[in-house]
């Protein structure tokens, strides 16, 4: 990979746009952004090719799909245990994300289930697995700030330029 040498506001609202609908083809892009096709597709092949765009997966609605009770698990695991927790939790089908992290827990692990009883034997699985020692469950209730990148993008590049013109352009180091 590329490692990305510059990121301005055309950047930014590229990716906004991306973001809200990843379905946008690059005329409609380039038109919402006042712009070409061929900045669009230079600018997507750029922030493909540095890693900072890493796909165009689907936004799926998991209550409509039949899985209604999300959940976050934080789990305690045994001295070097990690590698092989995480293994056996990309075996998981409900597991949707493993993140390592600091403090009391080891690992934060979101799930999705059909039921609170199908939790529960979720819970269990993942208790069952050699390492884990202890786990806390949190039951996510509603999502009143969905996944966004918009906001974190305009501060970003809040006193950069635009394509061309590029007074300021946020410049990364190397």
């Amino acid at each position: 990979m590329a490692p990305l040498t510059s990121f301005d506001r055309l950047d930014a609202e590229l990716l906004g746009l991306l973001a809200q609908d990843p379905r946008l083809s690059s005329s409609e892009l380039a038109a919402r952004l006042g712009t070409t096709r061929n900045t669009v597709h230079a600018r997507l092949t750029r922030l493909t090719e540095s890693g900072v765009l890493g796909g165009f997966a689907p936004r799926l609605d998991l209550e409509r799909l039949g899985l209604a009770v999300l959940a976050s698990l934080q789990l305690d695991l045994a001295q070097d245990a990690l590698d092989a927790v995480v293994i056996a939790l990309r075996h998981r089908a409900h597991v949707l994300e493993v993140t390592a992290t600091t403090g009391r827990s080891d690992l934060s692990v979101r799930v999705a289930a059909r039921s609170h009883a199908e939790l529960q034997a979720v819970v269990q699985d993942i208790l069952a697995i050699p390492g884990v020692v202890h786990t806390v469950t949190e039951i996510a209730l509603t999502t009143p700030v969905p996944y966004r990148v918009g906001p974190l993008l305009a501060m970003l590049t809040g006193a950069s330029g635009r394509g061309r013109a590029r007074p300021g352009a946020t410049d990364l180091p190397d």
